[in-house]
């Protein structure tokens, strides 16, 4: 999930959105107008694909109206929901939860519906058994959270700027040209000698996150933080290496310096600015949304360097301040079921954590008219079965960001490059407080 990403309105558009309906979730009774039909909010951060579920829900639940508050990037998100839980009102009846957030309110599970109560326990056969893992306490005595989506690794690149610059542009091939970082980056810097008006790569956020739980999957099983949650950001080698690649990206000048899913990326998207991009396979929907006509049929889906990773994926659970838990919790378990999360993928290529739905044809075997027809079913598939989860310490949002800042400092010549690992440590240590 994710995010961040992930995914939908702009920020303005948002901020708007939450503090003018604030009011009408969690404290409301959801009735309307005496007409017996509650009302369920659902926030969610970027494309979850739930569009299309929530009509197929209202149809056979005539009794239940949805209503999604949608914010474009966790970043923006996250504050949001901390307030929510922290102060017991405003969240929605069901609220997505992503997994670098998962392990604060793990913390705080007495603050969320025990989903054990409402059928819970029937549903683990669903869900991969690591993902069914992390949304249950560590005493195992409550489910807090049911699973969305994983965020398998792709990478997404711009097929008609490729040909351009004289290079490969068939998935395959293009695949062939980055067995590992170092060479995406040297074809990085043949690309703009011919195309020196694109960026090369977005920006430093989606590369290092991808680069971060790589090097932590194939590695010690954890990043910023130890399975004990003690800040490692300095000592943790994989987050040094991660760094370093990015921050070799950032000095060769090839990245637009961009957030994913901030008002500036998402129009990019519309313009020729930058030609490839990290794509866990959430990530296709929010291009797909903001890229719009200009972007159809020129994107396509390759391999990752490093050949595996994963970015991303989501929970839901129900925040105890809702007045209709029976309610949202048999909403949340129709959106995680695996027919709810095939919907989920058909609508933004979210991929599964479900088993039964990355095996269904609907998923297995599909393709994306978007991006040439990719085959976007086996692309994720054949990632999703590498994927090792790694642990996120409480603070790890808050590392994250901190030190995405410092990267995009250095290619705003904010931060000298020389400068930026122990400036990078040193954010990291307030954020981690």
């Amino acid at each position: 999930m994710r995010a961040t990403m992930r995914r939908g309105l702009s920020t303005a558009v948002a901020a708007l959105l939450v503090g003018g309906l604030a009011v009408a979730c969690g404290g409301d009774d959801g009735d309307d107008s005496g007409s017996g039909t509650i009302e369920l909010t659902v926030d969610v951060f970027g494309e979850f694909g739930y569009d299309q579920l929530y009509k197929q829900y209202e149809a056979s639940h005539p009794n239940i109206k949805i209503k999604q508050r949608k914010v474009s990037t966790l970043d923006d998100y996250k504050p949001r929901l901390q307030q929510w839980i922290a102060t017991g009102s405003g969240a929605g009846d069901v609220v997505g939860i992503e997994e670098g957030l998962l392990p604060t309110y793990m913390q705080q599970s007495g603050k969320f519906v025990n989903l054990f109560d409402h059928g819970g326990k029937e549903l683990e056969k669903n869900f991969l058994p690591w993902k069914w893992q992390m949304g249950v306490t560590p005493d195992g005595k409550q489910l807090v959270g049911l699973g969305t989506d994983i965020g398998p690794l792709g990478m997404c690149y711009r097929k008609d700027l490729f040909k351009a610059a004289g290079l490969p542009t068939e998935r395959d091939e293009v695949s062939k040209l980055w067995p590992t970082w170092d060479a995406f980056l040297s074809t990085g810097q043949k690309f703009q000698q011919k195309q020196p008006k694109t960026k090369w790569l977005d920006g430093p956020t989606a590369l290092l996150r991808a680069t971060v739980l790589q090097g932590a999957g194939s590695g010690p099983g954890y990043s910023y933080f130890d399975k004990s949650n003690n800040l490692v950001f300095e000592t943790n080698p994989s987050v040094k290496q991660a760094f370093d690649t990015v921050l070799k990206f950032e000095q060769a000048k090839l990245t637009a310096d961009m957030s994913i899913f901030t008002p500036p990326w998402q129009t990019a998207l519309k313009r020729d600015t930058f030609a490839t991009l990290p794509c866990p396979s959430w990530m296709l929907g929010g291009i797909e949304e903001f890229s719009g006509e200009h972007g159809k049929g020129k994107w396509d889906v390759a391999t990752v360097p490093g050949g595996s990773g994963y970015w991303g994926g989501s929970w839901l659970a129900v925040p105890k301040q809702t007045k209709h838990p029976k309610e949202a919790a048999e909403l949340a378990k129709f959106l995680s079921s695996p027919q709810g999360q095939i919907g989920a993928f058909k609508d933004k290529n979210t991929f599964p954590s479900s088993p039964q739905a990355a095996q269904d044809p609907a998923v297995a075997e599909a393709k994306s008219p978007y991006f040439n027809d990719a085959p976007t079913g086996k692309i994720f598939s054949d990632m999703a079965a590498q994927v090792k989860p790694v642990h996120l310490g409480p603070k790890n949002e808050d590392v994250r960001q901190a030190v995405e800042n410092v990267l995009i400092a250095v290619g705003q010549g904010k931060v000298k490059p020389e400068e930026a690992w122990s400036k990078a440590v040193e954010e990291a240590e307030k954020a981690a407080r």
